[in-house]
């Protein structure tokens, strides 16, 4: 499944597009403006992002601007009221990917993300590599020299997430959150029995490993020196 960052300060809006994602088969991030944007994805992976442009504090220009000076490569697709040639060209050139006007079609916003997903070669490269290891997002494994472990979802879901963002402790809440839901009626003792079956099968990896920090919840090492 791919990740799908709504920004748009219309809360009905926001709502309705992110409904719309989720019927789709995608899962749907949200943000209020540029700021919260950028706060998202600093602990969520990111595949694609829908923008408003006129939004408080940071507006769709600016999170745009902000994202490829900082190297993201991952697609834009601008949602905007404003439609005159000059506001688009000012979009493109900051690097944006695609661009719709208000009021917009939702079912011409699903064929326009799929587009965006397809030209950026995601499907294709949704993978992972750490030296001989790689995560194949799309196949749920974990391949090193030609042997492939194939994860049920859940487990994957957690690996990918915690090796995208090596480093970076996660509570289990934001764990259970992100890869179990909101509404997941589970408790956070689900995330530690993941966590303990992904030990069992990469114990023997030396290429990452899953740490514990004492009170906190857990991080990812990456050993790709």
């Amino acid at each position: 499944m791919f990740s799908i960052l709504v920004v748009e300060d219309d809360k009905n809006l926001r709502k309705l597009m992110l409904a719309v994602l989720k019927q789709n088969g995608y899962i749907g991030l949200s943000a209020e403006n540029g700021e919260e944007a950028l706060q998202v994805m600093d602990t969520s992976h990111v595949d694609l992002i829908i923008s408003d442009i006129m939004m408080p504090y940071m507006d769709g220009y600016e999170l745009a601007d902000t994202l490829r000076e900082a190297n993201y490569h991952l697609p834009i697709l601008m949602v905007t009221a404003k439609e005159s040639f000059e506001d688009k060209k000012k979009g493109f050139l900051i690097g944006i990917d695609d661009y719709m006007v208000k009021p917009i079609d939702m079912d011409e916003m699903i064929l326009r993300v799929n587009a965006l997903l397809r030209r950026s070669h995601i499907i294709n490269k949704h993978l992972l590599t750490i030296k001989d290891v790689v995560l194949d997002y799309n196949e749920l494994t974990v391949t090193k020299n030609k042997e492939s472990i194939l994860l049920p979802k859940k487990e994957f879901y957690l690996l990918f997430k915690l090796l995208n963002y090596p480093k970076k402790i996660f509570t289990r809440q934001e764990l259970m959150d992100e890869i179990w839901g909101m509404d997941a009626e589970t408790d956070e003792r689900t995330v530690d029995v993941h966590i303990k079956r992904l030990r069992e099968k990469f114990f023997h990896f030396k290429e990452f490993e899953i740490i514990t920090v004492r009170g906190l919840g857990y991080k990812a090492e990456k050993y790709d020196d």
